[in-house]
């Protein structure tokens, strides 16, 4: 689940109409998110993207369905700190680190976030609803004695985060029905053990044109593109060095008001991960954890927000995909925790 930097500078649009587009991204400090598998009425592919090869196919704007009540979570599955509370939690300054006991949790929890989003990508097709990708989500996680944990984060009231078409991420569950051709965002976050693990992944829903292929295959290059540059030592910028490089090469724009960000027993600490070129400083060390989750925009890489304080969408209805992985930082390199 990506969180939101205040300090870079948004896109100031028009106010929120009643399709569902929106309001700049520069509202809360930072920002959330997750996904996956239900509807969503017809999801807009504007074209855009001179560069990129093939025609993207023409969409309607993504628009808002129902979403109904959050789901409930028995009483003996221990719940992070901040559910209950309205507002979000800072982004921690504790640096998630670990030994050899907690790496072994944090290996559980990452592993059974990896297994729940490979199973919400077996439910996207067509007329399939985001609310049903939740349920089952839920019902996954829940079973398996773990909480979701976007569910309450900062008043977000799904158990999974489902980011369709222009959205770039954060979007929330609801009865729209995904349509062929779509693509899909899900991020999963489990809570286990007291360890987060975070992952996310961009589905293909029935017959995607080539244009939105490319993207998704893109996207994905990337992500593993930043985690080749990762070993102790290390600077973070390579990571977005590399990812922008790759994503440029193809045409793409890379979204930089979301970043990656340090988790394990915190859901967001430091350090944050910017997927784009930057100076900033910083090394990373062995046994540190931490998100990558590059998201790539086929047009402009500005992001518009809904009035739910939520849904992230590209400012010309620019397609978008993202891709999520946790690594833990070894001397030679980074172990992909949320690998299947």
């Amino acid at each position: 689940m990506a969180i939101r930097v205040a300090s870079m500078e948004f896109h100031r649009s028009t106010p929120l109409l009643p399709g569902g587009r929106g309001k700049p991204c520069f509202r809360k400090p930072l920002f959330v998110q997750a996904k996956r598998l239900g509807g969503l009425e017809k999801a807009d592919a504007r074209q855009r993207g001179t560069q990129v090869s093939g025609q993207p196919k023409k969409r309607a704007p993504l628009t808002r369905g129902t979403v109904s009540a959050p789901l409930p979570v028995p009483g003996n599955i221990p719940r992070p700190p901040y559910v209950g509370t309205k507002d979000a939690p800072e982004i921690s300054k504790e640096i998630q680190m670990h030994d050899k006991e907690s790496i072994v949790h944090m290996r559980a929890a990452c592993e059974l976030a990896a297994r729940v989003l490979q199973y919400a990508g077996t439910l996207v097709k067509p007329s399939v609803t985001t609310d049903e990708i939740d349920k089952a989500v839920h019902k996954m996680i829940i079973d398996a004695g773990a909480y979701p944990s976007p569910l309450g984060y900062g008043g977000f009231p799904k158990s999974v985060c489902t980011s369709v078409n222009e959205c770039m991420c954060h979007g929330i569950p609801d009865s729209r029905e995904l349509q062929d051709g779509d693509i899909i965002n899900i991020d999963v976050t489990v809570y286990l053990n007291g360890y987060h693990g975070d992952t996310s992944k961009t589905f293909l829903c029935g017959e995607v044109d080539e244009a939105g292929k490319r993207l998704v295959k893109v996207t994905e290059e990337c992500l593993l593109r930043g985690i080749s540059t990762c070993k102790h030592g290390a600077s973070f910028k390579k990571i977005g060095r590399r990812i922008s490089e790759h994503a440029e090469r193809h045409g793409f724009g890379v979204v930089e008001c979301f970043v990656g960000h340090g988790v394990g027993k915190v859901f967001h600490s430091e350090p944050i991960i910017y997927h784009q070129r930057n100076n900033r400083p910083g090394q990373m060390v062995e046994g540190q954890t931490f998100t990558i989750e590059p998201i790539l925009s086929m047009g402009s890489t500005d992001c518009d927000m809904w009035d739910d304080g939520w849904t992230a969408v590209t400012t010309d209805g620019s397609l978008a995909a993202q891709f999520e992985h946790t690594i833990l930082i070894t001397k030679t390199g980074a172990e992909i925790l949320t690998k299947c």
